[in-house]
């Protein structure tokens, strides 16, 4: 099939779950013989390193620059346009949407916009075309801001609530717009299905399991690992929740152990705060496997649901047994004992670390539960195989042109 597929950003160096999820569903569509023209905004250069990972997987590779997040032109078209303010950095953008318009006189089997914060500079060519589309939402986007509104300064609160009431109204716009839509999750897809009044199709989250096949972790080293992005609040929020609260009481049970902190974005002032030698500021890697070998629990102590853990899955697959709160498992379908052990307050949480890091038979039991629920059910063949079904449902979809009913191709 020919696709057209448009980004709000590139999917490449992989420093989060929604572009590992774009990478990995890009190259399994490829690799099924799709031809997929990526048309995509950056806010970064296409550098030669992107440039190489992503052109084998494309038959053409469009970049566009994006304004910069603080414009002047995004806080005021926030105020006078009536776009929600994530629709209006990501929108409003005169030469994506000539590129998308000129794009659209040619014939296309799927036409794929992933995230409905992107969609403003397409709507009205679509609209206009008639073309069925698929809307890909990687989580209930009206959801996010509401969860972060605790961290904001007083002032900016109101702004926020409104806001993310403006961005339910446009998540549901777009959304109904859609001939189908692609969510992450049963979960999510039972939320965006009570705002659209239709079904959601799930293409679920995954992992390069034979990327992880050979790692082992190390039970006797009294390394806890956290992976995130910190560009996302509720990284930052875990972080925070984890120093302050929950590793205290770990240290006063067992002081040997660590708590290794990866990701992209990580706060320098973190290292003034939590001045500790028990805590490894590792910051951004591109592969995880070496840390993952060195560490004995993967520990994700998130307060907020939605979308599917892209970093969870990698650590599954890789055999680390797992420590989480119910948010930090939310999309996934796995049991609380079985697959990961759950904790939901900060004592839960450290009296559960502590007795794990003595048991490493228990470990054991956990990592391979874990490694086979992903291996069955996350593999990203799977989430590709899944993905193309939903193309097939659009190429089948009859079109009304005129009074004549048509099949889409």
């Amino acid at each position: 099939m020919r696709v057209l597929w448009t980004l709000p950003y590139l999917p490449w160096p992989i420093t989060s779950g929604s572009k590992s999820r774009q990478f990995n569903l890009l190259r399994g569509m490829a690799q099924r013989g799709h031809r997929i023209t990526l048309l995509s905004q950056s806010k970064v250069p296409l550098g030669e390193a992107a440039r190489e990972a992503l052109t084998p997987l494309v038959e053409r590779l469009i970049v566009l620059p994006r304004r910069a997040l603080h414009s002047p032109l995004n806080g005021l078209a926030a105020v006078s346009a009536g776009y929600p303010m994530r629709a209006c950095i990501n929108g409003l953008a005169p030469h994506l949407r000539h590129q998308f318009e000129k794009l659209l006189e040619e014939r296309w089997d799927v036409i794929q916009i992933e995230h409905s914060y992107s969609f403003q500079p397409f709507e009205r060519a679509l609209q206009a075309s008639g073309l069925p589309f698929i809307v890909s939402e990687h989580q209930v986007e009206w959801c996010k801001g509401a969860a972060c509104q605790d961290r904001l300064p007083l002032w900016l609160r109101p702004f926020n609530s409104f806001d993310g009431w403006r961005y339910r109204r446009w998540e549901t716009r777009v959304l109904k717009q859609a001939s189908e839509v692609v969510a992450v999750s049963p979960c999510d897809a039972g939320q965006i299905s009570r705002l659209t009044g239709k079904p959601t199709q799930v293409v679920v989250n995954g992992v390069d399991c034979a990327h992880y096949q050979h790692i082992d972790f190390a039970p006797h080293s009294q390394r806890l690992l956290f992976v995130g992005n910190f560009e996302h609040c509720a990284n930052r929020q875990a972080i925070e929740w984890a120093l302050d609260d929950i590793m205290p009481q770990v240290w006063q049970g067992n002081p040997a152990v660590r708590l290794a902190i990866v990701g992209h974005a990580l706060p320098e002032q973190w290292r003034l705060r939590w001045n500790d030698p028990r805590i490894e500021w590792v910051g951004y890697l591109p592969d995880l496997r070496e840390l993952q070998r060195l560490s004995a629990i993967f520990f994700a102590p998130l307060r907020q649901g939605g979308g599917c853990k892209i970093k969870l899955l990698e650590a599954m697959a890789a055999g680390l047994p797992v420590v989480t709160t119910q948010e930090g498992v939310s999309g996934l379908q796995v049991k609380a004992g079985e697959h990961y052990l759950q904790g939901d307050n900060s004592d839960d949480l450290a009296l559960t670390l502590t007795r794990l890091l003595s048991h490493p038979q228990r470990m054991r039991q956990l990592s391979e539960a874990g490694r086979s629920f992903v291996r069955e059910r996350h593999d990203w063949n799977v989430a590709a195989q899944q993905l193309e079904g939903v193309h097939q449902r659009l190429v089948n979809r009859p079109v009304e042109v005129g009074n004549v009913v048509m099949p889409f191709s």
